[in-house]
């Protein structure tokens, strides 16, 4: 990883931390990419991919995969350095060592979230289909057969950040929609291949279509949360997927009628 930073802060002078945001961080952030992806996090697999990215001081991925952990079953709020700090099994020390308060960590975390389903949805099986509507299909349908274990284990962190900090933290905010735009522009240049090739029956574009999926997505994580029970999210995308096969299904048959 290069040269370890010198520690901005000990245990003793760290800054206090509170609910409010650094707004300073959004000029601080580095520029996020908006193509990965914002999904569950599912940890039989991201153990591989974890093992195939580039080297992460080691204090600094405990200290990231542990916020996945915590906020994802906790909440952002709820969920204290402390806590990060004992869950990842780091000194406080360790942590100003590589983030400077909360929300930088926050940021860190909505970025690693990126990168790591990033790496996992870019590996999925429907990238394989020739026609981009068997594509579509076949990552909504990838979607339900991802829902498994706890309600926590396969929820969004970015979506469950966003949720609580939209208002009150605009550099966590900025992340978080830099993660869930990044998953529906991936979902976006298939659509947009459809279209193309089948027409749709709708005045709408591919990228309104692609933000609508992540729409029902990260509702139907609520509605899971809302029930602890993973049925309602399948049923969510059930549906979900019936209204894009009628889209195609309706442009089909409006082509036939022309004809």
């Amino acid at each position: 990883m290069g040269r370890e930073p010198k520690p901005a802060h000990s245990v003793e002078d760290g800054p206090k931390l509170t609910s409010g945001c650094d707004t300073n961080l959004l000029r601080r952030a580095p520029k996020r990419r908006l193509d990965n992806i914002p999904t569950g996090w599912y940890d039989a697999s991201m153990d591989d991919v974890r093992s195939s990215k580039r080297p992460v001081a080691p204090a600094r991925q405990k200290l990231l995969d542990a916020a996945l952990s915590l906020v994802r079953t906790k909440g952002y709020a709820s969920t204290t350095v402390d806590d990060i700090c004992a869950a990842a099994g780091v000194t406080k020390g360790a942590f100003f060592h590589h983030f400077n308060q909360k929300e930088a960590l926050g940021v860190a975390a909505a970025d690693y979230w990126s990168e790591m389903t990033g790496a996992f949805f870019e590996a999925a099986p429907y990238h394989k289909h020739k026609d981009p509507l068997d594509r579509v299909l076949g990552y909504i349908d990838f979607r339900k057969a991802i829902l498994t274990g706890k309600v926590s284990e396969f929820t969004c962190l970015v979506g469950t950040m966003v949720q609580e900090v939209y208002e009150t933290c605009p550099a966590i905010r900025e992340a978080c929609d830099a993660s869930i735009s990044g998953h529906a522009a991936k979902a976006e240049a298939d659509i947009d291949e459809a279209i193309k090739r089948h027409g749709i029956y709708a005045k709408t574009t591919a990228r309104s279509l692609a933000l609508h999926t992540q729409a029902v997505l990260q509702g139907a994580f609520i509605l899971a949360k809302a029930k602890g029970d993973a049925a309602v999210a399948g049923e969510s995308i059930d549906h979900l997927r019936r209204y894009i096969e009628l889209l195609f299904q309706s442009a089909k048959r409006k082509a036939k009628e022309r004809s």
